[in-house]
């Protein structure tokens, strides 16, 4: 069988989606550093982030139905030029040297608004341009990508700092975002045309798509405690790792274990077919329960190394796994709404463990939110055992086209379309699926 990069249609979404998540690595550092040279403060910082945060978690149902009534091509192309606008707009003003906080603020909360209609189209635009039982070959060689772009973002940050200044970091994303819209405008991809409802029945319809489905609703709620209890492990882990496992290359190295275990499942998902993918994803998954442990007893530092870069390979085999699944269960007129529920989960809980593990470790000591959260992640990722989906999903193979699938945009597939079955159904890592 040939690989979906064989496929222009494909071929051309890759690069895009390659070359933006590029861009978004690099911005994370930029943005920190810019930030202090026009405030001073980390509450400001924390400002910036919570105007991006808010309104993405806000409209991603919206993104979601506005995805499913319409192109998802056009949603995303969209998304991705008011992106470009807005980090070129930051850039622009960092190189002028007087970037003011407002500013930088308002730009980040208009950001944050594009990607919430941008998230939800991900999953729809693979589905358009790939057959089923290619699926999770392609989104196995996103999530490769985006490891790898999460390898090189901060180093290419940290050289374009050194030696050109923040400003040019957000010229580079913007640029990447425009790249992005480019390729999109030259995609074909099959969709299928979606009654016209009101709002609220619109978003009901896509929530019942979710509540029908034992195997999708319980494993949204693992992988929302399993963004949660990442949160905690990011928080509290650094002073540990500092002060007791060896100092500031520890906790390096465990965060260069993550990426490179990231990257590693993703590749693992390219070429493994479990007959119960979600059952086996999911029991991955309760691997997270390690680190957390072996944190809080500062266990050697090596045995906090391996077991994060194990975890985090769990976490790269469950993203293109879950992808694929989803793509192929959920209803093609119902999946941004369904995605976008999905995300919704998982981005909410990242701030909650944030809000949560400091205020626990002054309470009581940072010992107990880690071990708190290595047996919630270890029950609520092994408890979607007890749902009879999560044991009888499985691959989809080769289905035939459904005859109301229409597509449109401006690039042909290389190859015939196939539709998806209408049955049952992650970070920051945003694990979205975890």
């Amino acid at each position: 069988m040939a690989h979906p990069l064989r496929q222009r249609a494909f071929r051309l979404l890759f690069v895009g989606r390659t070359l933006s998540s590029l861009g978004d690595f690099v911005i994370p550092a930029a943005l920190a550093i810019a930030v202090h040279h026009a405030t001073g403060s980390s509450g400001a910082l924390a400002l910036v982030l919570a105007c991006a945060m808010v309104p993405r978690l806000v409209l991603l149902p919206l993104g979601g139905v506005l995805a499913d009534r319409h192109d998802p091509r056009l949603v995303a192309l969209s998304a991705d030029l008011v992106r470009c606008a807005v980090q070129v707009f930051v850039g622009c003003e960092l190189i002028g040297g007087d970037p003011e906080l407002a500013h930088l603020a308002v730009a980040s909360a208009v950001g944050g608004i594009a990607s919430a209609f941008a998230i939800p189209t991900t999953s729809p635009l693979v589905a358009g341009v790939v057959d089923g039982d290619q699926r999770q070959a392609a989104n196995a060689a996103m999530a490769v990508a985006t490891g790898v772009t999460r390898l090189a973002g901060p180093a290419l940050a940290g050289a374009l700092i050194l030696f050109a200044g923040a400003g040019w970091a957000f010229l580079l994303d913007g640029a990447s975002f425009a790249a992005s819209a480019l390729l999109l405008a030259v995609i074909r991809v099959r969709r299928v045309p979606v009654e016209r409802r009101t709002l609220l029945a619109d978003l009901a319809a896509g929530w019942a798509e979710v509540r029908s489905r034992d195997w999708y609703w319980t494993s949204l709620i693992a992988h929302a405690a399993w963004n949660g209890v990442a949160a905690v492990l990011i928080t509290l882990g650094p002073a540990i790792a500092v002060d007791r496992l060896g100092g500031d290359a520890t906790w390096v190295l465990v965060l260069e274990a993550g990426a490179v275990g990231l990257l590693l499942g993703s590749l693992i998902a390219s070429r493994v077919r479990p007959r119960r993918p979600v059952l086996v994803a999911n029991l991955g998954l309760a691997t997270y329960a390690l680190p957390l442990a072996l944190l809080a007893v500062a266990a050697p530092a090596p045995a906090v190394i391996g077991s994060y870069g194990l975890a985090m390979a769990a976490l790269g085999f469950l993203n293109p796994v879950w992808e694929t699944v989803v793509q192929a269960e959920i209803p093609p007129q119902a999946l941004a709404r369904v995605t976008s529920y999905d995300w919704l989960c998982s981005l909410a809980a990242t701030p909650v463990g944030y809000a949560l593990a400091p205020l626990a470790a002054a309470a009581w000591s940072p010992q107990v939110p880690l071990f708190a959260g290595a047996v919630v992640v270890a029950a609520a990722c092994l408890g979607t055992v007890l749902a009879p989906g999560v044991r009888r999903i499985g691959l989809p193979g080769p289905m035939p086209s459904p005859a109301a699938a229409e597509p449109v945009g401006a690039a042909r597939c290389d190859s015939p379309p196939r539709g998806v079955l209408a049955g049952q159904q992650e970070t920051v890592y945003p694990v979205r699926h975890a």
